[in-house]
């Protein structure tokens, strides 16, 4: 991608999608784009098929990995749906509502309800936690079948196959998302006072990266993993993770600044660029080494004195980068095709 000659625009290489609904997560299955919609269905959004994942329920949560996308939704109900269109139901809490998913490569899957934790691992063998307080964020670190919770004042380390107590890495405070660096060197949590928190996990050395004006929702680590993107801000804001201390002492760069908030933020596959959803419709791409940006997305019409369109809720690459899939939160989205 760095190779390639751009303008400054390629609005004219974006296909609208007739997604309808909003949209709560996008990916690529089996090279398919697919939308997650709300009101329960999955779009296959070349085939214009709909797949009824949850039905007569909202989708709350969704996560997926190019292979398949686990849906979370008010029915209770977990669901794993599949590039040629079929639906398996992973689980199912009785009408509770979800709060978060997560999924490995090996087939594992793990959701929360309030306080409790259940991971299915590939064989279909289900165990489960109860943690202090609700778990808000899951992610599998990239090492053992361990999963990282955040909940209130910190993040539990749980091994579902071992007995005893998880680890803890504590801080005052109501903790959501969570993410893992890719050496599962690194912990990081989104939290309610507009910041975000991070622990050493080797020692449990803290890392405190405040500024943010609203909450980040979204987070996305570069190829290498060097770099941790984050929304929440009027520029995607990305902190270095070269060192052994991570960003501890470093300031982060600013990608894409605008007046309008950074919402959904998705790293190039192979290479160092951005994309950028805002919560006014538009959508940027930024090189970080030198910060060059590309407009993918604006207003309608000229971009100054048109329509202000809803907040981009999920973006996405196809595995290769040639593709990048977005959707809003009123049901526009659209599949860019970068030029070659």
């Amino acid at each position: 991608m760095e190779e390639l000659e751009y303008d400054k625009s390629v609005t004219s290489h974006l296909a609208p999608v007739e997604a309808g609904d909003h949209v709560i997560a996008a990916d690529f299955l089996g090279g398919e784009p697919v939308l997650a919609l709300a009101e329960g269905e999955i779009l296959f959004c070349n085939q214009d098929k709909r797949v009824k994942a949850h039905d007569d329920a909202t989708i709350l949560v969704a996560a997926s990995d190019h292979r398949r996308m686990i849906t979370g939704g008010d029915d209770g109900r977990i669901v794993e749906t599949l590039p040629d269109g079929s639906v398996n139901e992973l689980g199912n809490e009785n009408g509770k509502w979800i709060d978060a998913v997560t999924l490995r490569d090996d087939g594992s899957t793990a959701w929360s309800v309030s306080k409790t934790v259940r991971a299915r691992d590939p064989k279909g063998a289900v165990k489960s936690f109860e943690a202090a307080s609700s778990v808000r964020g899951l992610a599998f670190m990239p090492k053992g079948y361990r999963l990282a919770l955040a909940h209130y004042n910190g993040v539990s380390l749980w091994f579902p196959n071992i007995a005893g107590a998880p680890d803890t890495l504590t801080w005052a405070g109501s903790h959501l998302d969570v993410t893992i660096s890719k050496d599962g060197a690194f912990v990081v949590t989104s939290m309610q006072e507009n910041a975000l928190h991070g622990w050493r996990v080797s020692d449990k050395k803290d890392m405190r990266m405040t500024g943010y004006p609203t909450k980040t929702r979204s987070f996305s680590w570069s190829n290498d993993g060097q770099w941790l993107a984050t929304s929440g801000a009027d520029a995607c804001v990305v902190w270095p993770f070269q060192s052994k201390d991570g960003p501890m002492g470093q300031a982060p760069r600013e990608c894409g600044v605008r007046t309008p908030k950074v919402t959904r933020v998705a790293f190039h596959p192979n290479s160092p660029v951005i994309a950028m959803g805002y919560d006014d419709g538009w959508i940027l791409l930024c090189r970080i080494n030198d910060g060059a940006e590309l407009l993918v997305r604006q207003r309608d019409g000229d971009g100054k004195g048109g329509r202000i369109r809803p907040a981009i809720s999920a973006l996405a690459w196809d595995k290769d980068g040639k593709q990048l899939l977005f959707g809003a939160e009123n049901g526009e989205a659209g599949l860019l095709t970068l030029p070659v």
